[in-house]
């Protein structure tokens, strides 16, 4: 169950409890592309609401465009925001649960109070499609580029935001116009995976039943998604907090410190360590990884890992 504490400071503000938590490292971390900083804190969407964020200390002061809304919506706002960013993770547990040597530790440390973001599906599937052999500063071009053509647009104070573009806006675009969006050979997977979604064909919320092989499966059989982009949907949008991407920065992580003299290593040898290795929350290990590799931390204290931190059948 959810539990957490807020205030309603007045009828578009609320003050949530947020220990354990670092809303920049989070929002900046990989995970979500669309989230700008501005002055104090954060403007962006939730699904279709417009949502300033901003942190104070171990409290998230939250304010919501749009015009009042009635006493019971206003009531389930604050789920809303906590169950998005995910402050019912037990983190300190998920944190303990990671391997104990050098490279791990030195991740966990940068990135104390980052949490695995519970993104809309379709939102979550459609951007990392368009993510594909992408840089994050591209990939944030490419969904405002989205949003603002396919999407909806919503005012919080003086900032303008817009909302996710929906399969079927997406479905009903030509392949000329997304490719506008700065997709290139992207457009054409979006548009059939959109296709599918808006059809029912590809029923992403009834696959929220599935194991996580089964939707693996499901996932990887859709235009543009392979086993990268497979299991960032499965970590972002299906909380399968054990899926483990391995983009080139993990994969230059795990050679350089897990397997440094290996010049042999295949991609499945990697995935087959990774999903061994971290553990049931393999998938805060890797964005953990991740974020601390990308943020220039990778000579910080993070040296190459001896064999003894390995399982024996990982040693040379």
């Amino acid at each position: 169950m959810l539990c957490y504490s807020f205030v309603i400071i007045f009828t578009h503000v609320i003050k949530i409890s947020a220990p354990d938590f670092d809303l920049e490292k989070t929002l900046d971390s990989g995970q979500v592309f669309h989230w700008e900083k501005v002055v104090h804190g954060f403007v962006g969407t939730i699904g279709d609401r417009a949502v300033y964020l901003e942190q104070r200390g171990e409290f998230l002061k939250v304010r919501f465009g749009g015009p009042p809304k009635p006493a019971r919506e206003t009531r389930a706002l604050p789920g809303i925001v906590a169950r998005y960013l995910a402050l019912d993770h037990p983190l300190a547990e998920i944190c303990d649960s990671f391997p104990k040597d050098p490279v791990m530790n030195a991740a966990r440390g940068f990135c104390r109070g980052l949490r695995i973001i519970r993104q809309p599906k379709w939102e979550c599937l459609a951007t990392f499609i368009c993510s594909s052999m992408k840089q994050v500063a591209h990939i944030r071009q490419i969904s405002l580029a989205l949003r603002r053509r396919f999407g909806e647009r919503r005012r919080i104070g003086n900032q303008l935001v817009y909302t996710f573009a929906s399969p079927r806006r997406v479905a009903q675009a030509s392949e000329t116009e997304l490719r506008g969006c700065k997709l290139g050979y992207r457009a054409k997977n979006l548009r059939a995976t959109a296709r599918l979604v808006s059809s029912g064909h590809a029923d992403l919320e009834a696959w929220s039943a599935l194991s996580d092989a089964e939707l693996r499966k499901q996932l990887c059989a859709l235009p543009g998604v392979g086993p990268k982009i497979g299991n960032c949907v499965m970590l972002f949008a299906y909380e399968r907090l054990r899926a483990f991407p391995i983009d080139v920065w993990i994969e230059r992580v795990l050679r350089q410190h897990y397997f440094s003299g290996r010049k042999k290593m295949s991609a499945q040898r990697l995935r087959q360590f990774s999903e061994t290795y971290f553990g049931e929350h393999g998938g805060y290990a890797q964005q953990y990884l991740f974020h601390h590799a990308r943020s220039g931390g990778r000579g910080d204290r993070a040296i190459e890992v001896n064999r003894p931190y390995l399982p024996r059948n990982e040693r040379r």
